[in-house]
């Protein structure tokens, strides 16, 4: 029998270093992967990683015989798994805010503390790590390596968007009795959601949490493009141009 997930047990530390890895990968080889066929050949791998990651959940459900209500697609790290997918496959600019805000926010939230009572070797455990590990890693691709940037706006979109995306999810807790999206209750397995006040005022701190929360994506990406341009003018400073 597994041992239950604990959360900053060698397990845990184990899957956030590998995210730590793929963002630094995905960083480190963005010149390379910029090369058409490298690109498409990334884009269509990690969208198939994650489209096959949700595959082989409902076959494990399947398998193990555990279907319910709560496999219904509606918390947020489910819904922004395929708007990154079809983010990678599409490069439209609306799926892209999504994809990097909210998909980034969910998953890196997910990944601080997770949902999760299953731990290494556990099929749970693998599932949960690699797919919220794609996640973020589908929106830093397309941004460090496909140049498309998040601006102020975007932000305010994403924000709209959470809000409409909370929408199907409350009208499913209504009616199941679920708890997608954690807006009917705090998660029983602890995360940042302790620290806020109770039921239902926790989704109102909650609001102005996010909209920080996406300020801090946005001012990562200009921290670092400010950084290149800086380094890149002065690589262009320091040249000595060639004696006539």
């Amino acid at each position: 029998m597994n041992e239950p997930f604990v959360m900053f047990s060698p397990a845990h530390v184990a899957g956030l270093a590998a995210a730590g890895l793929a963002i630094a990968a995905i960083v480190a080889l963005r010149t390379a992967l910029r090369r058409p066929a490298a690109n498409r050949a990334a884009r269509y791998a990690l969208a198939s990683g994650l489209v096959a990651s949700e595959i082989a959940l409902y076959a494990w459900y399947t398998i193990e015989g555990t279907w319910g209500l709560y496999a219904l697609p509606f918390q947020l790290c489910t819904m922004t798994l395929w708007f990154s997918v079809f983010a990678l496959l599409t490069r439209k600019r609306t799926l892209y805010e999504i994809s990097f805000f909210l998909g980034i926010l969910g998953a890196l939230q997910a990944l601080a503390t997770p949902y999760l009572t299953e731990s290494f070797p556990d099929f749970r455990y693998f599932h949960f790590f690699l797919a919220h590990i794609g996640i973020i890693a589908a929106g830093v691709f397309l941004t460090a390596v496909d140049g498309v940037r998040p601006t102020w706006r975007s932000a305010f979109r994403s924000l709209l968007w959470l809000n409409l995306l909370a929408v199907p999810a409350g009208v499913a807790n209504a009616i199941t009795g679920e708890n997608f999206m954690f807006l009917a209750r705090k998660p029983s397995t602890g995360s940042m959601l302790d620290l806020l006040a109770p039921w239902p005022w926790y989704i109102l701190q909650l609001e102005a949490i996010a909209l920080l929360m996406l300020f801090g994506l946005l001012g990562i990406v200009k921290a670092a493009d400010f950084i290149a341009n800086r380094r890149r003018r002065k690589r262009n400073h320091s040249r000595i141009d060639p004696i006539a």
